[in-house]
Protein backbone atom coordinates (compact mmCIF):
# COMPACT_ATOMS: atom_id res chain seq x y z
CA UNK A 1 0.00 0.00 0.00
CA UNK A 2 1.39 3.04 -1.75
CA UNK A 3 1.23 5.86 1.48
CA UNK A 4 2.05 9.49 0.90
CA UNK A 5 3.59 11.93 2.55
CA UNK A 6 1.43 14.32 2.21
CA UNK A 7 -1.11 12.75 4.45
CA UNK A 8 0.29 12.30 7.29
CA UNK A 9 0.58 16.17 7.36
CA UNK A 10 -3.32 17.03 8.34
CA UNK A 11 -6.04 14.89 10.24
CA UNK A 12 -8.25 13.96 7.35
CA UNK A 13 -5.34 12.20 6.35
CA UNK A 14 -4.81 10.07 8.90
CA UNK A 15 -8.61 9.28 9.29
CA UNK A 16 -8.39 8.53 5.81
CA UNK A 17 -5.33 6.07 6.46
CA UNK A 18 -6.34 3.96 9.57
CA UNK A 19 -10.00 3.76 8.90
CA UNK A 20 -9.96 0.95 7.01
CA UNK A 21 -8.01 -0.40 9.66
CA UNK A 22 -10.52 0.77 12.31
CA UNK A 23 -13.54 -0.82 10.62
CA UNK A 24 -11.64 -4.06 10.39
CA UNK A 25 -10.53 -3.49 14.34
CA UNK A 26 -14.11 -2.81 14.94
CA UNK A 27 -15.75 -5.76 12.76
CA UNK A 28 -12.72 -8.21 14.61
CA UNK A 29 -13.92 -7.47 18.02
CA UNK A 30 -18.07 -7.84 17.24
CA UNK A 31 -17.21 -11.16 15.63
CA UNK A 32 -14.97 -12.17 18.56
CA UNK A 33 -18.00 -11.13 21.00
CA UNK A 34 -20.57 -12.41 19.20
CA UNK A 35 -18.79 -15.28 18.54
CA UNK A 36 -18.06 -16.10 22.13
CA UNK A 37 -21.77 -15.37 23.18
CA UNK A 38 -22.76 -18.05 20.74
CA UNK A 39 -20.30 -20.51 21.81
CA UNK A 40 -21.52 -20.23 25.04
CA UNK A 41 -25.11 -20.70 24.03
CA UNK A 42 -24.38 -24.05 21.94
CA UNK A 43 -22.53 -25.38 25.38
CA UNK A 44 -25.37 -24.49 27.53
CA UNK A 45 -27.61 -26.26 24.95
CA UNK A 46 -25.20 -29.20 24.75
CA UNK A 47 -25.08 -29.42 28.43
CA UNK A 48 -28.86 -29.25 28.66
CA UNK A 49 -29.52 -32.05 26.25
CA UNK A 50 -26.80 -34.61 27.56
CA UNK A 51 -28.53 -33.86 30.81
CA UNK A 52 -31.99 -34.65 29.50
CA UNK A 53 -30.53 -37.69 28.23
CA UNK A 54 -29.22 -39.16 31.78
CA UNK A 55 -25.58 -38.43 31.06
CA UNK A 56 -22.94 -38.49 34.07
CA UNK A 57 -22.15 -35.40 35.21
CA UNK A 58 -18.61 -35.64 34.61
CA UNK A 59 -18.90 -36.56 30.87
CA UNK A 60 -21.32 -33.82 30.54
CA UNK A 61 -18.60 -31.49 32.08
CA UNK A 62 -15.76 -32.91 30.04
CA UNK A 63 -17.68 -32.64 26.35
CA UNK A 64 -18.68 -28.81 27.16
CA UNK A 65 -14.44 -27.94 27.98
CA UNK A 66 -13.86 -29.94 24.96
CA UNK A 67 -17.02 -28.29 22.44
CA UNK A 68 -15.83 -24.80 24.17
CA UNK A 69 -12.34 -24.88 23.30
CA UNK A 70 -13.06 -26.32 19.54
CA UNK A 71 -15.69 -23.49 18.94
CA UNK A 72 -13.40 -20.51 20.40
CA UNK A 73 -10.37 -21.71 18.04
CA UNK A 74 -12.98 -20.92 15.02
CA UNK A 75 -14.19 -17.64 16.32
CA UNK A 76 -10.28 -16.62 16.98
CA UNK A 77 -9.78 -17.85 13.57
CA UNK A 78 -12.47 -15.87 11.68
CA UNK A 79 -11.84 -12.63 13.87
CA UNK A 80 -8.20 -12.61 12.59
CA UNK A 81 -9.76 -13.26 9.06
CA UNK A 82 -11.59 -10.03 9.05
CA UNK A 83 -8.49 -8.26 10.25
CA UNK A 84 -6.77 -9.19 7.01
CA UNK A 85 -4.96 -11.94 8.54
CA UNK A 86 -4.69 -15.27 6.43
CA UNK A 87 -6.51 -17.80 8.15
CA UNK A 88 -4.25 -20.57 6.97
CA UNK A 89 -1.35 -19.28 7.90
CA UNK A 90 -3.31 -18.83 11.47
CA UNK A 91 -3.81 -22.13 11.30
CA UNK A 92 -0.60 -23.01 10.49
CA UNK A 93 0.21 -20.53 13.95
CA UNK A 94 -1.67 -22.08 15.87
CA UNK A 95 -0.85 -25.67 15.25
CA UNK A 96 2.83 -24.91 15.57
CA UNK A 97 1.86 -23.00 19.15
CA UNK A 98 0.02 -26.17 20.00
CA UNK A 99 2.93 -28.65 18.69
CA UNK A 100 5.86 -26.37 21.15
CA UNK A 101 2.92 -26.16 23.88
CA UNK A 102 2.39 -29.58 23.63
CA UNK A 103 5.69 -30.60 23.79
CA UNK A 104 6.82 -28.39 26.82
CA UNK A 105 3.52 -30.07 28.65
CA UNK A 106 3.86 -33.40 28.23
CA UNK A 107 3.23 -34.54 31.75
CA UNK A 108 -0.10 -32.06 31.68
CA UNK A 109 -0.58 -34.01 28.46
CA UNK A 110 -0.93 -36.86 29.95
CA UNK A 111 -2.92 -35.89 32.78
CA UNK A 112 -5.58 -34.57 30.22
CA UNK A 113 -5.37 -38.43 28.70
CA UNK A 114 -5.83 -39.64 31.87
CA UNK A 115 -8.73 -37.47 32.77
CA UNK A 116 -10.52 -38.91 29.01
CA UNK A 117 -10.24 -42.20 30.29
CA UNK A 118 -11.48 -41.82 33.73
CA UNK A 119 -13.90 -40.04 32.79
CA UNK A 120 -15.21 -42.83 30.42
CA UNK A 121 -14.24 -45.87 31.88
CA UNK A 122 -15.67 -44.34 35.19
CA UNK A 123 -13.71 -46.53 37.95
CA UNK A 124 -14.94 -43.26 40.34
CA UNK A 125 -17.85 -41.21 40.33
CA UNK A 126 -18.61 -37.73 42.12
CA UNK A 127 -19.92 -38.17 45.38
CA UNK A 128 -18.21 -42.07 46.09
CA UNK A 129 -15.27 -42.29 48.96
CA UNK A 130 -12.33 -43.80 47.54
CA UNK A 131 -8.31 -43.95 48.02
CA UNK A 132 -6.58 -42.12 45.13
CA UNK A 133 -2.92 -41.90 45.20
CA UNK A 134 -2.51 -42.87 48.44
CA UNK A 135 -5.12 -40.25 49.55
CA UNK A 136 -8.26 -41.41 50.81
CA UNK A 137 -11.33 -38.70 50.30
CA UNK A 138 -15.21 -37.96 48.62
CA UNK A 139 -14.89 -37.32 45.08
CA UNK A 140 -15.64 -33.61 44.84
CA UNK A 141 -15.31 -33.42 41.47
CA UNK A 142 -13.14 -34.86 38.11
CA UNK A 143 -11.51 -31.99 35.94
CA UNK A 144 -10.13 -32.89 32.54
CA UNK A 145 -6.31 -32.18 34.34
CA UNK A 146 -7.25 -33.61 38.04
CA UNK A 147 -9.24 -34.95 39.94
CA UNK A 148 -10.62 -33.61 43.62
CA UNK A 149 -11.28 -35.31 46.82
CA UNK A 150 -12.71 -33.64 49.71
CA UNK A 151 -11.23 -35.88 52.92
CA UNK A 152 -13.43 -36.35 56.31
CA UNK A 153 -11.65 -33.40 57.76
CA UNK A 154 -13.26 -30.91 54.56
CA UNK A 155 -9.88 -30.71 53.31
CA UNK A 156 -9.69 -30.64 49.52
CA UNK A 157 -6.92 -32.51 48.15
CA UNK A 158 -6.05 -31.72 43.92
CA UNK A 159 -4.18 -35.01 42.20
CA UNK A 160 -3.59 -35.15 38.57
CA UNK A 161 -5.32 -37.29 36.56
CA UNK A 162 -1.62 -38.91 35.56
CA UNK A 163 -0.81 -40.10 39.26
CA UNK A 164 -5.23 -40.89 39.50
CA UNK A 165 -5.16 -43.25 36.71
CA UNK A 166 -1.19 -44.55 36.79
CA UNK A 167 -1.79 -46.27 40.81
CA UNK A 168 -4.22 -48.57 42.07
CA UNK A 169 -7.82 -47.12 42.43
CA UNK A 170 -9.75 -48.19 45.42
CA UNK A 171 -13.55 -47.23 45.37
CA UNK A 172 -15.43 -48.01 48.58
CA UNK A 173 -18.16 -46.63 47.85
CA UNK A 174 -19.39 -48.38 44.30
CA UNK A 175 -20.90 -52.17 45.77
CA UNK A 176 -23.70 -51.85 47.46
CA UNK A 177 -22.60 -53.69 50.33
CA UNK A 178 -19.47 -54.30 52.32
CA UNK A 179 -17.83 -56.15 54.77
CA UNK A 180 -16.41 -55.03 58.28
CA UNK A 181 -12.70 -57.02 58.75
CA UNK A 182 -11.66 -56.33 62.51
CA UNK A 183 -9.04 -58.53 64.75
CA UNK A 184 -10.23 -58.67 67.97
CA UNK A 185 -7.30 -60.27 70.24
CA UNK A 186 -8.21 -61.93 73.75
CA UNK A 187 -5.83 -63.73 76.18
CA UNK A 188 -4.58 -67.10 76.35
CA UNK A 189 -6.10 -67.74 79.50
CA UNK A 190 -9.39 -66.66 78.10
CA UNK A 191 -12.52 -69.05 76.97
CA UNK A 192 -12.32 -69.05 73.34
CA UNK A 193 -15.94 -70.35 72.78
CA UNK A 194 -17.52 -67.50 75.22
CA UNK A 195 -15.34 -64.83 73.62
CA UNK A 196 -16.64 -65.59 70.20
CA UNK A 197 -20.43 -65.91 71.43
CA UNK A 198 -20.16 -62.54 72.81
CA UNK A 199 -19.11 -61.49 69.35
CA UNK A 200 -22.03 -63.51 67.54
CA UNK A 201 -24.04 -62.06 70.16
CA UNK A 202 -23.13 -58.27 69.54
CA UNK A 203 -23.79 -59.20 65.41
CA UNK A 204 -27.27 -60.33 66.11
CA UNK A 205 -28.65 -57.33 68.19
CA UNK A 206 -27.53 -54.90 65.77
CA UNK A 207 -29.61 -54.63 62.65
CA UNK A 208 -27.72 -52.93 60.21
CA UNK A 209 -25.82 -56.37 60.00
CA UNK A 210 -26.90 -58.22 56.50
CA UNK A 211 -28.34 -61.57 57.18
CA UNK A 212 -26.68 -62.59 53.60
CA UNK A 213 -23.84 -62.67 53.34
CA UNK A 214 -23.05 -64.49 56.66
CA UNK A 215 -21.05 -62.82 59.64
CA UNK A 216 -17.99 -64.82 60.35
CA UNK A 217 -16.18 -65.42 63.62
CA UNK A 218 -13.12 -67.38 63.78
CA UNK A 219 -10.16 -67.94 65.05
CA UNK A 220 -7.08 -66.58 63.13
CA UNK A 221 -3.98 -66.86 64.41
CA UNK A 222 -1.85 -67.33 67.76
CA UNK A 223 0.29 -64.75 68.47
CA UNK A 224 2.28 -64.08 70.70
CA UNK A 225 0.44 -62.15 73.43
CA UNK A 226 -3.07 -63.23 71.82
CA UNK A 227 -5.22 -65.54 70.35
CA UNK A 228 -6.86 -63.37 67.48
CA UNK A 229 -10.31 -63.51 66.15
CA UNK A 230 -11.63 -62.55 62.70
CA UNK A 231 -14.92 -60.28 63.30
CA UNK A 232 -16.26 -60.14 60.02
CA UNK A 233 -20.32 -58.71 59.68
CA UNK A 234 -21.66 -57.12 56.22
CA UNK A 235 -23.18 -54.39 56.01
CA UNK A 236 -24.91 -51.80 53.60
CA UNK A 237 -21.94 -49.28 52.42
CA UNK A 238 -23.98 -46.48 53.54
CA UNK A 239 -24.34 -47.82 57.39
CA UNK A 240 -20.67 -49.16 57.35
CA UNK A 241 -19.08 -46.18 59.57
CA UNK A 242 -21.28 -45.97 61.51
CA UNK A 243 -21.66 -49.59 62.30
CA UNK A 244 -17.99 -49.93 63.07
CA UNK A 245 -17.76 -47.24 64.98
CA UNK A 246 -20.56 -49.01 67.14
CA UNK A 247 -19.09 -52.15 67.30
CA UNK A 248 -15.75 -51.51 68.29
CA UNK A 249 -17.17 -49.59 71.48
CA UNK A 250 -19.75 -52.35 72.53
CA UNK A 251 -16.98 -54.97 72.41
CA UNK A 252 -14.74 -53.24 74.61
CA UNK A 253 -17.81 -52.48 76.96
CA UNK A 254 -19.34 -56.48 76.61
CA UNK A 255 -15.56 -57.68 76.99
CA UNK A 256 -14.97 -56.12 80.38
CA UNK A 257 -18.12 -56.96 81.41
CA UNK A 258 -17.41 -60.83 80.98
CA UNK A 259 -14.20 -60.02 82.06
CA UNK A 260 -12.38 -60.87 78.79
CA UNK A 261 -9.04 -59.85 78.21
CA UNK A 262 -7.85 -57.65 75.31
CA UNK A 263 -4.02 -58.18 76.39
CA UNK A 264 -1.39 -55.80 75.67
CA UNK A 265 1.58 -57.29 74.23
CA UNK A 266 4.14 -58.88 76.20
CA UNK A 267 7.55 -60.81 76.34
CA UNK A 268 8.29 -63.42 78.52
CA UNK A 269 11.72 -63.20 79.64
CA UNK A 270 13.92 -65.97 81.25
CA UNK A 271 17.33 -66.13 82.59
CA UNK A 272 19.82 -69.32 82.40
CA UNK A 273 23.45 -69.53 84.53
CA UNK A 274 24.55 -66.93 86.99
CA UNK A 275 21.60 -64.82 88.70
CA UNK A 276 21.32 -61.18 88.03
CA UNK A 277 23.66 -58.62 89.95
CA UNK A 278 21.38 -57.71 93.10
CA UNK A 279 20.05 -54.06 92.33
CA UNK A 280 22.68 -51.25 93.77
CA UNK A 281 25.19 -54.06 94.48
CA UNK A 282 28.03 -55.71 92.93
CA UNK A 283 26.69 -59.25 91.19
CA UNK A 284 28.24 -61.91 93.92
CA UNK A 285 31.06 -63.44 93.73
CA UNK A 286 31.63 -67.26 92.41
Amino acid sequence: MNISLEKLTDWQGWLELLLPYGLKLVGAIAIFVIGRWIVRFVVRFLKKMLGRASTDETVVHFLGVVANIILMAFVIIAALGQLGVQTTAAAAIIGGAALALGLSLQGQISSVASGVLLIFFKPISKGHFVELAGKMGTVERIDIVSTVLLTTNNQEITIPNSQVWSNPITNYSIRPIRRMDLTVSISYDDDIDKAKQILLDIIAADERVLAEPVAAVVVNAMGESSIDLLFRPWFNTGDFWGGYWDMVETIKKRFDEENITIPFPQRDVHFYGSPPAASGGQPPAN
